[in-house]
This record gives structure tokens, C-alpha cells and sequence, in this order.
């Protein structure tokens, strides 16, 4: 009886994984009304979009090599951006962590940050999202997800 009382909670537990588990292990991130957003590859060009009234643009290049893999350099042109800025690198291809890279306030409505994305230990690419908060809240309105790949070493 015992026996049977088990193999019921474990088919039930296992149904019920299959069922919740790949909403709870998803990284996409979908807007407000449930709408996905678009992709926006950050290496093929600026990223733009408009938050009330106000263009922002997103951009990354590649720096180079260094001392602990591929150096990028983030810029983001924002007029009606908030005082701090903080950008967050999250795993879009793999979970590996969060990653908050402050950015630099360098003039009106612009900031900059320069960072070097983890990469993945099986020596795969990886893709990167990259989020854009006002400490630990969300900017909001931001219509598009901001991705790029990051090659190994």
C-alpha cells in the first residue's frame, strides 16, 4: 500500500515538473501585457527604441582581448534617462548568473561602461541579454531585448 502511495506522489511530482518547470527555467523576458519583445543584436548595430517621448539608443563594441577575455564597451544615449543607470548581464542562451555593470555617467542623457563578459566553461558561445535598470527596479517601457554573443577564448 505504502509502495502504491509513492508511485503516485512521484508520477504526480514528475507531472507536475514537466507541466511548471520550463515556465520557472525560462530567461526570456516578456513585456507587461505578456507581448514578447523583440531581439536586438547589440554587435550588428545600435539598439533604438522611444520611452515617453524620449530616443534611446544602445550600443556595444568590441574592444579587443583582455586579461580576462573579450572587452566590451557599452554606450547608452538616453535624455530622459534616470540619474544612476545600471546595466545587467544575464544569460539568454544558458543561466549563468546575474552580472550588474555600473554605467558612467559621461554627459547629458549618456553613459558608458566597459566590462568583460563571463565565458561559458564548455567553451561554447554564448548569449548574453542585457537589461537595463534604475538600481534594483527595472527601467520600464524598454520595447526590445538587447542580446549579443560572446565567443570564447
Amino acid at each position: 500500500m505504502l509502495r502504491a502511495v509513492m508511485v503516485v506522489g512521484l508520477i504526480i511530482l514528475l507531472l507536475s515538473a514537466a507541466v511548471f518547470g520550463p515556465r520557472l527555467l525560462r530567461t526570456t523576458d516578456s513585456g507587461a501585457a505578456g507581448i514578447e519583445k523583440k531581439e536586438c543584436d547589440l554587435l550588428a548595430g545600435p539598439c533604438e527604441w522611444v520611452i515617453d517621448s524620449d530616443q534611446w539608443q544602445a550600443e556595444l563594441s568590441v574592444l579587443g582581448e583582455g586579461g580576462q577575455g573579450t572587452e566590451y564597451r557599452l554606450k547608452i544615449k538616453a535624455p530622459g534617462a534616470p540619474e544612476r543607470l545600471l546595466a545587467v548581464l544575464r544569460g539568454e542562451s544558458m543561466y549563468m548568473g546575474e552580472y550588474p555593470v555600473p554605467l558612467a555617467r559621461q554627459g547629458q542623457g549618456e553613459f558608458s561602461a566597459r566590462f568583460t563578459a563571463p565565458v561559458c566553461s564548455t567553451g561554447s558561445d554564448m548569449i548574453w541579454r542585457i537589461d537595463l535598470q534604475q538600481g534594483q527596479a527595472p527601467v520600464e517601457g524598454v520595447p526590445i531585448k538587447m542580446v549579443f554573443q560572446a565567443h570564447s577564448l
